[in-house]
């Protein structure tokens, strides 16, 4: 529909007020009454002329109605995209929220859960250089758990029945030391497969500095995040 501001809507007051302005003018100032006809229909002829270009016009409507719907596509895609910012936003912060519920309860010793209190039957501690009886690369404990949490089929495939009492022992994740050429970053493994080595500084691994801050010449000193999870370590 057309914009009608205020100039728009003095001209129609202006239009609406001159013909019986120059009607009772033509009255007065007219030499006769057929000039003051002509002048009146002349006037009427001009109005209506107008009238209809500005707003009787069908073009004129749909111009006026093109520029409305552009201005509310335009509020919409506005409010469209406001909409979508906090559905993202929220939808992330609900995602993280989701993440950091899982992490609590994550497999193969990566819980970030409060290891408190710690049992005595847990022999080795996070920060402990190790090396593995069987395959014999070394590596450094940065997590453990007082029995082996990871899905059952794995369990399944990796205990056969003889040895489905270790699944109740307790397990460690491992960062292998690069230097070992192994291939394999990351392990977990039960108590009885490790065995604690003293004096062995050096453990190249990628996420070194991410655990561990320094090493006091019997282990590696914890970040103080991974101090929090295990506070008896």
């Amino acid at each position: 529909m057309p914009h009608i501001n205020a100039a728009a809507a003095l001209q129609i007051s202006m239009l609406l007020f001159a013909l019986p302005a120059q009607y009772f003018i033509s009255q007065w100032y007219g030499t006769d009454s057929a000039e003051r006809i002509q002048i009146t229909e002349r006037l009427i002829i001009a109005s209506w002329s107008i009238s209809t270009r500005s707003y009787l016009s069908l073009d004129a409507w749909a111009d006026g109605l093109k520029l409305w719907l552009s201005k509310t596509r335009t509020c919409l895609y506005v409010e469209l995209l406001i909409l979508h910012f906090r559905n993202w936003y929220y939808g992330e912060n609900k995602t993280k929220s989701g993440a950091n519920e899982a992490k609590l309860h994550s497999y193969l010793a990566e819980s970030a859960r409060v290891h408190s209190p710690k049992p005595e039957y847990i022999k080795f501690c996070v920060g402990q250089v190790i090396i593995h009886r069987r395959f014999g690369y070394s590596g450094v404990i940065v997590g453990w758990d007082v029995k082996a949490n990871t899905p059952e089929e794995q369990l399944q495939s990796r205990y056969p029945p003889v040895k489905q009492d270790l699944k109740d022992t307790p397990h460690y994740r491992i960062l292998i030391n690069k230097a070992n050429g192994f291939g394999k970053s990351t392990a977990y493994v039960s108590e009885e497969e490790i065995t604690v080595i003293m004096g062995l500084e050096v453990v190249y691994h990628p996420d070194m500095e991410t655990y561990f801050s320094g090493y006091d010449g019997s282990k590696y000193i914890m970040q103080p995040w991974l101090k929090k999870l295990y506070p008896h370590d």
